[in-house]
């Protein structure tokens, strides 16, 4: 079952003359969905993006994808040749980069995540013992507060993360806790399938 506990929001940005840089650099498929006008002047741009999705969204909006990682932004960024001028389009939240030697970065903030209450059904939920996947930081940080706010247990509660960035964020104090072997969701939900050997079975 999903929930949403997020809504994306897009945020104005100034664009950037296609002749003063050689890709985008774009680790979430809402920098594309929401990038506006200013993403439609550099139409036909390769860009190295995280994830297949990303991926997807990329060629959609016209660009020509030269690379996909896997494993975060910033491994993407450390297989970039020097002398390589990128354009990150980001979100308000986002992780610092270091690029490597002879690669610079010009970053626009191009959308935001704002958090949103649990809603209704997912508190009833979690008051029996329940298995949550997590795919961002941000949501195991809001997650996490939303639980301490409403008094929902923490050890009723077990996670999969998509990486250990994410567990981290996640605190301590759950029942059980697993990151998926490769950040991608087909990991994600086979160390699901694992977890769900050993989360309490809510009573009948």
């Amino acid at each position: 079952m999903g929930f949403p506990m997020w809504t994306i929001q897009p945020r104005a940005w100034e664009p950037v003359d296609p002749s003063e840089i050689d890709a985008l650099l774009i680790g979430s498929a809402n920098a594309l969905r929401h990038g506006g006008p200013g993403l439609e002047r550099l139409s036909g741009m390769a860009a190295h993006v995280v994830g297949q999705t990303t991926a997807e969204a990329a060629r959609a909006a016209g660009l020509m994808v030269a690379s996909t990682g896997s494993g975060g932004l910033q491994s993407v960024l450390d297989a970039i040749p020097p002398g390589t001028r990128l354009l990150r389009l980001a979100g308000a939240e986002r992780i610092t980069l270091t690029p490597p030697p002879g690669v610079t970065i010009t970053e626009r903030v191009c959308y935001a995540s704002e958090s949103q209450p649990m809603p209704p059904q997912l508190v009833r939920l979690l008051s029996r013992p329940a298995l949550v996947l997590l795919h961002s930081a941000e949501a195991a940080r809001h997650f996490a507060q939303e639980c301490d706010r409403l008094g929902i247990d923490r050890a009723d509660v077990s996670f999969a993360a998509l990486g250990p960035r994410i567990a981290d964020a996640a605190g301590q104090g759950w029942a059980l806790m697993a990151v998926a072997e490769t950040p991608d969701d087909a990991a994600l939900l086979a160390t699901a399938e694992k977890l769900c050997q050993n989360v309490p079975k809510p009573d009948a």
